[in-house]
């Protein structure tokens, strides 16, 4: 099997790490390189030591390495930076005579200098055909708007998240992975948008990080409102630890019927989730299965204590 020698690269404008062949450059950690892409020619950093892969596992072709980057290269690099200002500002005053509604985030020149790109947000689709013209005119190079969504819109500008710490999506984070309000759900936490939301308006990606965690050890725990087979006998999920895996019960006293609703005593019993049986929420279960009814338990006894069709015995 061939093996080959790889480097792990990243851009400023990118958390990513693209690899490439160093050929027979010697190279470490933290140097700065010049690499061939598809944009053109880019500057990166070397993150990481040097890797030996398979060309087979890799899959595709390595471009190489052109060369460390020199003094030279760097203060280029710095001067561009300088620069993207001064084109943020003019695109931002074409935008507003041409009168397009689109919201500019930023720019950055490509280090070979043959191109300028802008990045931009806009909730529907720009013309913006006129606006390149003039744009390409005025900077004498070639001209690309890249439209991007609310979450890079926050990744290129950065910020801190409600921990304190700088974003995850700005700091580290190479891809934006799905994340759901079912994850918020599975880890009891409050559903209030401002206190799940990041500061790009959708749900924070550290929703992500804990959930397979908090799914595995939910697994068999019974649902707050379920109803539970104990050794004493049948009784009703008032609350539920997932980190100890118990549950906290309070028997039935009565079962609920047409005249009657369903009656709970007051102490409060404390089982392990491995000894008792779900019944789910009527109580009866299903032959042949420990799993509750998937259709909202917790919903079901938050709208039979409005109606009064369950009572808790008040204490003598």
């Amino acid at each position: 099997m061939t093996m080959r020698t790889v480097a792990a690269v990243k851009f400023r404008t990118s958390q990513k790490h693209y690899y490439f062949d160093p050929e027979d450059i010697e190279i470490k950690s933290g140097d700065h390189v010049i690499v061939e892409t598809t944009r053109g020619t880019e500057l990166g950093i070397v993150r990481g030591d040097l890797l030996e892969v398979s060309e087979k596992e890799f899959g595709k072709t390595i471009r190489p390495i052109l060369r460390k980057a020199t003094q030279e290269d760097l203060l280029k690099e710095k001067e561009q930076l300088g620069k993207r200002k001064e084109a943020v500002r003019q695109c931002k005053q074409k935008i507003e005579e041409y009168g397009l509604q689109m919201k500019l985030i930023d720019a950055e020149y490509t280090f070979d200098g043959s191109k300028l790109i802008f990045y931009f947000t806009a909730e529907k689709r720009v013309d913006f055909r006129e606006l390149v013209k003039d744009l390409a005119g005025r900077f004498r190079m070639r001209i690309e708007l890249r439209q991007v969504g609310v979450r890079d819109e926050t990744r290129i500008l950065g910020g801190f998240g409600t921990c304190g710490r700088e974003l995850c999506c700005k700091g580290w984070l190479t891809d934006f992975e799905p994340v759901s309000i079912k994850m918020a759900k599975v880890q009891n936490l409050s559903l209030n948008p401002g206190k799940i939301s990041g500061c790009c308006g959708r749900l924070m990606c550290c929703l992500k990080y804990e959930n397979d965690v908090y799914a595995e050890l939910k697994t068999g725990l019974p649902d707050i409102g379920e109803v539970v087979e104990t050794p004493s006998g049948k009784a009703r999920v008032c609350d539920a630890s997932i980190f100890q895996g118990v549950v906290r019960v309070k028997y039935i006293e009565e079962e609920r019927t047409r005249e009657h609703p369903e009656r709970l005593g007051t102490d409060l019993f404390e089982f392990k989730k491995t000894d008792v049986k779900r019944l789910g929420k009527s109580g009866k279960g299903r032959a042949g299965s420990n799993a509750p009814d998937e259709k909202g338990i917790t919903a079901e006894i938050e709208s039979a204590l409005r109606d009064e069709i369950i009572e808790v015995i008040p204490e003598r």
